[in-house]
């Protein structure tokens, strides 16, 4: 028997799923939405998804059917967004750091290490000119993106201290795919390794790799404290994601539904995004109260160094990021408010 590569697989999967929208039946059945996603049910992104699905269906009296598919059951992190070009899924919510490779690295400013100082001026981000045009520069690869959905500032973790920049000399620690993240962990003296988020576990247990950033809720949820003896609460850099859908398929929807269905996703971002800070301070209290982690604060010194060495990072990925756009980002993330 021949074996499917992964695109013919999808390609397959996404001619069954075009097979299922025609037919005699068209007019009775409901719309499919297959959102797909990488983390856990119970994360800020995972709880999103549900509660769109939720609000998706009663908003359109049943017209719209969301199958949501939580922690890789469909597609891991390079396969997912392939997935929904080619239509074998509806929408998805990847990370940020996902659209470099694709083609669109502007988006990879949101990676730059300390470019965010707080929640206040992300929002100042994503809901202002700077956050609608990056989305918009993803229509011409087929992609609708519709929100910005909130996950939070990044830890290290790992199972020695890190605590000084030449604590990271020599470790191999798991990044997304993103040459601004591979240029972070080089900063600091670190070898990055790019892994699918659902192999992360499994590396850290057999040693493949050493530890990794990542928000303390998709920490917990992943259960990697288990198997990371020390983390440092360095608030480095960001993670968030943008809800996307196959753009083919949104514009197709009908008239009667989408704004039924547009309502339901700004409900879902409100939710997802007022969730996500909780998420994050309760899975640093449950791992702490689990007690086989060591959790370390940033000395103001040992912050300053740590920036000082990523320092570089910005300035090297201009040409790829674009220097005006960071400059403008910058301006917009440390602009005072009234």
């Amino acid at each position: 028997m021949r074996h499917l590569t992964t695109r013919q697989f999808i390609a397959a999967a996404a001619s069954v799923a075009a097979l299922a929208l025609v037919g005699p039946a068209q007019a009775q059945s409901p719309i499919v939405i297959k959102f797909s996603h990488v983390v856990a049910p119970n994360t800020p992104k995972g709880q999103g998804a549900d509660k769109f699905k939720e609000l998706a269906e009663k908003y359109t009296n049943g017209k719209v059917k969301v199958e949501v598919y939580p922690n890789s059951q469909l597609y891991k992190d390079k396969e997912e967004v392939e997935a929904l070009q080619l239509g074998a899924v509806q929408m998805l919510a990847p990370s940020l750091a996902k659209f470099g490779p694709l083609g669109v690295k502007e988006f990879e400013v949101f990676d730059l290490p300390y470019i965010l100082p707080d929640k206040a001026a992300l929002q100042r981000i994503t809901t202002g000119p700077i956050g609608k045009g990056l989305l918009a520069k993803l229509e011409p690869k087929g992609i609708k993106g519709l929100a910005y959905w909130d996950n939070g500032f990044k830890i290290m973790t790992s199972n020695k201290p890190m605590h000084k920049v030449a604590d990271f000399q020599g470790m191999k620690l798991r990044i997304q795919s993103s040459k601004v993240l591979e240029a972070q962990m080089r900063a600091l003296g670190a070898i990055p390794q790019v892994l699918a988020f659902s192999e992360v576990y499994q590396a850290m247990q057999t040693g493949v790799v050493d530890g990794n950033e990542n928000t303390p809720s998709n920490v917990y949820t992943q259960k990697m404290h288990e198997v990371q003896k020390h983390m440092t609460l360095s608030n480095h850099g960001y993670i968030g994601y943008a809800v996307i859908v196959n753009k083919k398929f949104w514009d197709g929807l009908p008239a009667d539904v989408k704004p039924q269905v547009e309502k339901a996703m700004d409900e879902a971002t409100a939710y997802a995004n007022g969730l996500s800070q909780k998420e994050n301070d309760d899975a640093i209290v449950a791992m702490k109260k689990a007690g086989t982690t060591t959790f370390y604060e940033l000395k103001p010194e040992e912050r300053a160094e740590w920036m000082k060495a990523m320092e570089p990072v910005t300035a090297d990925m201009a040409s790829r990021v674009g220097k005006q756009l960071i400059a403008d980002f910058q301006k917009e993330a440390n602009a005072k408010t009234n």
